[in-house]
């Protein structure tokens, strides 16, 4: 267990910070697994604008990596062009 001041504040603040990441990481996910179960390419179009800000956002507080979130964006815009109108 923790023997000082700052390590039992660093071991709330990890707490805190995980159960929040954890939340929007697994919110993020709910919004990608529903955009590629659209069928509508203009009802899809709206949602990838506001998933496509969610992992931006995700990725600039590194809850996910850049990278992750580049490759999703790529792979929902890809689903969304196959979509026929």
């Amino acid at each position: 267990m923790a023997n000082h001041k700052s390590s039992e504040k660093r071991i709330r603040q990890t707490k805190t910070r995980n159960a929040r990441n954890r939340y929007y990481a697994k919110t993020a996910r709910n919004a990608v697994r529903r955009l590629r179960a659209m069928t509508d390419k203009a009802e899809a179009e709206v949602a990838f604008k506001k998933v496509t800000a969610m992992l931006d956002r995700l990725a600039s507080k590194k809850t996910i990596s850049k990278n992750k979130a580049a490759n999703l964006k790529s792979k929902l815009a890809l689903h969304i062009n196959k979509l026929s109108a």
